[in-house]
């Protein structure tokens, strides 16, 4: 590629029909401001281009560590979630464990106290007989004693 120092030095050799120099020169010297301009502008093109490029590349190394950061968040609230169901499970079993010991506990009281009041009707059904049969012969000493105070 041309610079604008390479139009900017070059010469043309001179002929006797050839084209005016000074023509020439003024023509050259005002491509070669032209090329210039044109020039820097693309070598700041360039430059621009190359440091959007970066800050491309800078965002899409963020895009990545975000998209990494996101995913590793939901694994991390997926296991969270999934640990908690299972500390539910975990509560709700022992709580269902618990709940049938206790009513096996309360069948067993119950089981006892039928046993205990049977054994309370039976001893009252005993001292009952045992009361009717002192007062029967409490009551047939009365009838004798008083028969022999009438004889």
């Amino acid at each position: 590629m041309l610079t604008p120092l390479d139009i900017e030095n070059k010469r043309f050799t001179k002929t006797i029909k050839g084209y005016n120099v000074d023509e020439v020169d003024d023509f050259l010297d005002q491509l070669t401001i032209e090329y210039e301009k044109i020039y820097k502008e693309n070598s700041e093109y360039k430059n621009k281009f190359d440091g959007l490029n970066k800050e491309l590349e800078h965002y899409k190394t963020v895009e990545h560590t975000l998209q990494s950061t996101l995913l590793m968040a939901q694994s991390t609230a997926e296991d969270i979630k999934a640990m908690a169901q299972k500390q539910a499970d975990q509560i709700i079993a022992d709580a269902k464990k618990e709940a049938q010991k206790m009513v096996e506990s309360v069948n067993q009281d119950e089981v006892e106290i039928r046993r205990k009041t049977e054994d309370l009707k039976k001893q009252f059904e005993v001292y009952k007989a045992k009361m009717e049969a002192l007062l029967i012969s409490q009551l047939e000493l009365l009838q004798n004693k008083n028969e022999n105070e009438e004889d």
